[in-house]
């Protein structure tokens, strides 16, 4: 059996939905355009120049999650499903997806599971490992749980997910990892086929360097 793993933002989907989901809230008026936008690009442009400080962007993300109820932000998400993700959903991601049917599949994602599983779903992915939200009585409180799936923490969240279902990195013949971001480093160094998608400059000169299979996925679409 294989293990496949695929990043979302920008890999399996034609666009990053974390970015979006801020510029959402702000087209819907939640969240105001002139403190948040600016920001949100900013952060965007750190992620993609590989200097993103993961707690500072997780505190601008999650604290809105804490100011409305549960049942609001989960209408608000099936219209962000609709007006943003869909159209980022492009056939050739499926056909790759489905291309592993049979094979351990997960997602690994440093986007917050209340956007991602969805987005998961959607794929019909049923393992996701993103970065975890923190909730008391089901209400989100503006707090990541745990370890952000970003970076090192990518490598520890899925090593410590495959023991939980009972395997180990050494348990595959093969484990591939597909990924656009310079970002994932850490987890395409240790899988047996690491394959750069759509790569940032950073990532398509390293994987260059190295041999590694580059895809360009979306591009007939």
């Amino acid at each position: 059996m294989k293990l496949v793993l695929f990043d979302l933002d920008n890999t399996l989907l034609d666009g990053d939905s974390d970015f979006e989901w801020a510029q959402f809230l702000i087209e819907k008026n939640v969240l105001d355009r002139e403190s948040y936008e600016s920001r949100n690009e900013e952060f965007y442009r750190a992620y993609q120049s590989g200097t993103l400080d993961i707690m500072e962007f997780l505190d601008f993300q999650l604290q809105p999650l804490s100011q409305y109820p549960r049942n609001q932000l989960n209408q608000w998400h099936k219209d962000f499903m609709r007006e943003k993700i869909h159209p980022m959903i492009k056939g050739s991601a499926r056909e790759l997806v489905h291309r592993f049917r049979g094979e351990l599949v997960a997602i690994v994602t440093a986007t917050n599971a209340f956007i991602t599983r969805p987005i998961a779903d959607e794929f019909g992915i049923e393992h996701l490992i993103a970065t975890d939200l923190e909730e008391e009585e089901g209400e989100f409180t503006g707090r990541a749980a745990g370890l952000p799936s970003f970076k090192d923490g990518k490598v520890k969240r899925v090593k410590s997910w495959l023991s939980a279902i009972g395997f180990s990195m050494d348990s595959f013949e093969e484990i591939l990892f597909f990924s656009d971001s310079i970002n994932d480093l850490p987890l395409l160094e240790i899988v047996h086929k690491p394959v750069a998608v759509n790569p940032d400059p950073k990532l398509l000169a390293h994987a260059q360097s190295k041999g590694w299979e580059v895809l360009q996925l979306h591009v007939d679409d």
